[in-house]
Formats: C-alpha cells, structure tokens, sequence
C-alpha cells in the first residue's frame, strides 16, 4: 500500500489486531475494499446504484489502495457485517444530508440536489403517492372526504385513479367522480394542506411500515452467495457477533427448506424449473430433499428424472450449488408473484378450526 502519509506509513509498519488494523482506513477505503470483496457478481447491483460522483470517489480510492493484508480484509468484513446486523443508530434529515454532501461534493451542486428534494413539493409528492400500491391508497382514503379524495385521484396518473376507485365503496367513489367533475381550480393553500397530511399522516407511516429488518436484508445477500462465500462470511460474524449470526441464519431460505412445501407448490415450482438445473440440484442434495422431490412427480416423469440424473455422471460441488441457489431464488420469484407459498414453517398457514 502506497504511504500517503506518517500515519499511514505507521499503520503498514506496526501491525495492529481486530479493529486496529480497519481504523485509519477512510469511508472510501473501506466502500473500494468491500466492492473489491465482492467482486463483479456480487458487487454489481451496488456499483450500479451509485451516482457518477460516488463512482470517481470509490473508484480513486480504489486505485490507490494498493496491497491489502487479509487480515484486514478480514477485520474489514467482519466489521461491515456486524455493523450491519446491529441496525446501525442512523438519523437522516434534510439538514444532516446537505450536510454531509457539502463534505463531499462541490456547493453549487448540492444547492441543486438539495432544492431537486426540497421541491417543488407538488411534483415529489404526487410521484411518490403514484408509486403507492392501490389497495393501500384506497384504504386510506375510505376515511377522507369526497372533496379531498377528488383532489387526490385529479393529481395522479390516470390509471392508478381508475385502480383505486374501482377498490372504494361505491357510493363514495361516485361521489369522488361528481365532485371531480364539478372541480374547480384547487387553490394553493388547500393543495399545499392535503400534500402536508400526505407527508405526515400517510407517506411517512407507509415507509416505516414498509422498513426492512437489516437481518433479512443480510439474510437475502447471504442467500445469493454460494456456499464456500456463506460459510466465510457467517463465521466471520459468528465470532462478532453470535446473536445476530443466528437470528440472520434462521432467516435464511436454503435449498432444503423446499421440503416445507406444500404438494401444490412443490409441483408449480417443478413445471417452472429447468429440468437440468433441477436434475444437478438433486443429484447433490440428500436422499430426504431428492425423495421429497421425486414423489411429487408422476411414476413415468420419477423414472425419467432419475435416469437423466444418473447420466449426469460425476459434477463438482460448486456446479451442485449454484444450481441449488438458482432453484431457490427461483422459488422466491414464484412466491413473490403469488404462484407458490413458502414459509420456514408450515404450522405458520395451517387452519384451526
């Protein structure tokens, strides 16, 4: 690592343990050592989300980083995770983040970023309330007047109106209609007034509804990993912090918690699945999962599925892996969508009667 500095000529001279070894590295530092950690696959979505600004700084920091012991890279990802499990305390505002982007970024630029979020009020307001599902608009407004949801409806994209009126009680949303049509320019005060209840009342509790656990958000990355990366990184945490290690680990939806699902789901998640990525999958799982699997399938189609198996021949376990994880995460895609139900427990959807 090139010396920059005294201290950090210090720092590559002395070796320090645990934290000592990450506490001289800047915010910069440490983001181009994760991304670098990362690698392409993984680190991809991240770059992608960063403006150009953040790219140059990442970047240069990057290219000046030099030789990184591993022991640092250790400490260093140990760190990121256990701060990431703990929820980092974090408090952002409006005067905390022009704040921060007048440390980093030049002042004329921030006076724009910083007015683009200020305002206009109208414009942000109503894209964001245009991005609201419209099932949870329209149980909010049942407790709003006529007038107001007139207002509401004349201010989004036509579309999603027509989504959420057709989810409101009838004589309510006929009476939204006829005040619509009735409308009259809305005057400033009253439209600044809704946008204000909009904010505070609706917005502001729908993102705290909303808000993940940063142990699910853990959980999902650990998921995409392959299984060499998982173990690495989960043991580095266990000696950090074991508590969350484990709260993390049983969020965690593995290839053999496709066992837990129901016979329907089983079949529509076999129908969607490549039949030779599935055949890999199975050819390394246990005989539980490969039995779990084979009896949801016709006497002829087991048949055929195990030949096609058998003539796999000898695979590497990485093969078996990543083809477990793609089996998975397509399992998660037919969930989201509503096709299959899945669940680390079934006792969870079961009915009492």
């Amino acid at each position: 690592m090139k010396p920059e500095s005294a201290t950090r000529t210090d720092r590559e001279a002395v070796p320090r343990p645990g934290n000592d070894l990450t506490r001289f590295l800047s915010g910069p530092e440490k983001a181009a050592i994760i991304l670098l950690v990362l690698g392409e696959r993984y680190g991809g979505e991240i770059w992608s989300a960063l403006d150009e600004e953040e790219i140059r700084i990442v970047s240069r920091a990057m290219s000046r980083l030099g030789s990184v012991t591993a022991e640092a890279v250790e400490a260093l990802v140990a760190e990121f995770l256990s701060l990431m499990s703990q929820g980092g305390a974090v408090t952002g505002d409006f005067d905390r983040t022009e704040a921060l982007l007048n440390k980093i970024l030049p002042r004329d630029r921030v006076s724009i970023l910083m007015e683009d979020i200020r305002g206009p009020a109208g414009r942000n307001m109503w894209q964001k309330l245009g991005n609201v599902q419209e099932n949870i608009l329209a149980n909010w407004l049942k407790g709003e007047y006529p007038q107001t949801i007139a207002i509401i409806l004349s201010k989004i994209h036509p579309e999603h109106a027509a989504r959420v009126l057709s989810l409101l009680p009838q004589e309510l949303a006929l009476e939204a209609i006829n005040r619509m049509i009735t409308m009259e320019p809305v005057q400033k005060a009253i439209l600044n007034q809704i946008e204000d209840t909009l904010r505070t009342e609706f917005i502001s509790n729908l993102h705290q509804a909303n808000r993940r656990d940063n142990h699910e958000l853990i959980a999902e990355i650990f998921n995409s990993f392959d299984r060499q990366t998982e173990m690495t990184f989960m043991g580095l945490l266990e000696e950090r912090h074991r508590e969350a290690a484990n709260k993390i680990r049983s969020l965690m939806f593995t290839f053999e918690d496709l066992t837990k699902l129901d016979p329907a789901s089983t079949q529509t998640l076999i129908r969607f699945s490549d039949r030779d990525q599935l055949a890999m999958a199975l050819k390394g799982a246990t005989p539980s999962v490969k039995k779990f699997f084979i009896t949801q399938m016709s006497t002829r189609a087991a048949k055929n599925f195990e030949d096609q198996m058998a003539g796999l021949g000898p695979i590497r376990l990485k093969e078996v892996e990543t083809a477990q994880t793609k089996i998975v995460m397509l399992a998660k895609e037919l969930a989201a969508k509503g096709e299959i139900i899945i669940g680390k427990n079934r006792s969870e959807d079961e009915l009492i009667y």
